[in-house]
Parts: C-alpha cells; structure tokens; sequence
C-alpha cells in the first residue's frame, strides 16, 4: 500500500492535484465473482469440431476423446493430446470447455408385425418345398398379415385348403418326405369336434397339425383389437360369420372380415392359442430333414 500512495503522490504532484488515498476495501468484492462472472459454456466434444488450445496456439478439430483427454488434428495431419479442463480452448474465437459427446442408446432393432427382427431390404427366399396350410382364404389372410414377413424370409408358402374334410387325400396326393413338409393349421380343433376327428388318424411324420380353439379364425382376433367388447355367440346351426355381422350391425361378412383384418396389425391383436400354432407350424416346414 505504501508503494501504491508514493506512485500516486508522485502522480498528483507532477498534475498539481491533491493525491487520492487508494483502499483495497473500495474495489468490494472479487469483481470476476459471483453473477456478473460470464459462464463459459460448453461444448460437446464431437469428432470435427475445431477448437483452438490458446496457450500454445495448437488449433485443430476433434478427432476422439480418451478418458478426460481430447486428441486434436491440426490441417498438417499433425495430432496432439489436450487435458480437457474448463475454460481451456477457444471454440468460434471464444473460451470454451471441451466435453464428452453424450452417446445416444443404439436404436431398437425394427420389428415385424409378428415381433420377430424385422429383415431390411428383404428379398423373398426362393419358396421351399414344405407348405403350410390353412383352412380358407380369411385364415390364409391373417397369417400373412401377421407373419408375412417371416414366411418370406423362410421361403414359406401358405396355402388355403377350403376345409380339411379330404386332407387325407391332398396329403396322398402331395407326397410328404424329409425337406417337403406339411404343417396344417385346423380351425376350432378341440376334443369331441368334427375337425379333431378328421385329422385323428393323421400320423405320418412329416406332416404337424396344429389348430387354435375358436369356431373360425375371426374370433382369434382379440375383440378389442376390433372395437368390441366380445365376440357374439352364434347358436349351433346357424352360419358363424353372418350371425356374428347381423349381432354386430357389420352387414355382410365381406365388410366383417374387412373390419377383422383391419384391426389385426400385429401379434398381440391375435389370441395366443393361433399364435402358439402358427410358431410351431413355421418351425417345423423349417426344419432341417
């Protein structure tokens, strides 16, 4: 403080004007303190970004990040290795902290409508020998729209049979052997039914027959997935789907299955007996031998 009062005595001298007495208390407090200090904000750390070390005038871009360390690449290819501290570079010609990039979680993998992975730029397999085969066009529509995708990965054909009175006869006629199977997905296959009886005496074992419990594949479809709160009950005798549309207000089953098909988008719209069947049908015409 004495050195500070002769400087400026000998200052007020030279001028002719009294000499003030300068006190460290008049400054108050840290001027670079508290909210009038500007915050250096911070910048992520991304490979290309060019920032600047000032003390040594090493100017380059972000080439990757090694624990608390940042390695820059000068224009000359030349790299060097910097302490990542606060405030430490000069980004756009202003101070800057340098930190890690956040790295954000890989993406889901995409999904079919039957949950499986789904296979970017799909190209069909060349159809295999084994078929599946269902017991009308509605049912071979559902299963496309739920396992389409899957079946064209694999290679398999999905054929409608229009009933399973004669499948003893269409699987003569096919010829099962190792690498041509048959698997058969039966409609309203429960014990003491007509469809269970037919396919009893089915053995050969190259052929799996599977079924779900429901009169017709429309009631595999959760009713929510359709926008009611059950399926109707249809009594013995009467045609099954056109009952269900005149208890629904649906007109006729053509605009029925419509509204079914379209509220089946993917496999938890679908009861799991059928997806249970359809998963052990696709497994086993994919199977070697």
């Amino acid at each position: 403080m004495g050195r500070l009062r002769g400087v400026a005595a000998r200052r007020s001298a030279t001028i002719g004007l009294p000499c003030p007495i300068v006190r460290s208390v008049d400054y108050g407090r840290d001027i670079l303190s508290g909210s009038r200090r500007k915050k250096v904000p911070e910048v992520p750390a991304e490979p290309g970004v060019v920032v600047e070390d000032p003390a040594s005038g090493f100017c380059g871009a972000v080439l990757r990040v090694e624990k608390d360390n940042v390695v820059l690449e000068d224009r000359h290819g030349k790299q060097r290795l910097f302490p990542m501290r606060p405030a430490a570079f000069l980004f756009e010609g202003k101070p800057a902290t340098l930190v890690p990039a956040r790295t954000s979680a890989p993406a889901a993998p995409a999904r079919s409508a039957s949950g499986s992975v789904k296979v970017e730029g799909l190209r069909a397999r060349t159809a295999r020998g084994s078929r599946i085969w269902v017991e009308g066009i509605h049912d071979a529509e559902l299963v496309e729209r739920i396992w389409g995708h899957d079946l064209r990965v694999e290679g398999v054909v999905v054929e409608p049979l229009h009933g399973v009175d004669d499948l003893p006869g269409l699987l003569a006629e096919f010829g099962p052997e190792p690498g041509r199977r048959v698997g058969v997905l039966v409609d309203h296959l429960v014990a003491g039914s007509k469809e269970s009886r037919l396919v009893k005496g089915i053995t050969d074992e190259h052929v799996m027959i599977t079924g779900h419990p429901y009169v017709d594949i429309w009631e595999a479809v959760k009713p929510a997935a359709v926008g009611i709160g059950e399926w109707p009950t249809v009594p013995r005798g009467q045609d099954w789907k056109q009952g269900v549309c005149s208890r629904l207000g649906w007109g006729e089953p053509a605009e029925g299955w419509r509204r079914v098909l379209a509220g089946a988008s993917g496999f938890r719209d679908v009861e799991t007996p059928l997806l249970t069947a359809v998963e052990q049908l696709i497994d086993f015409v994919t199977a070697e031998g």
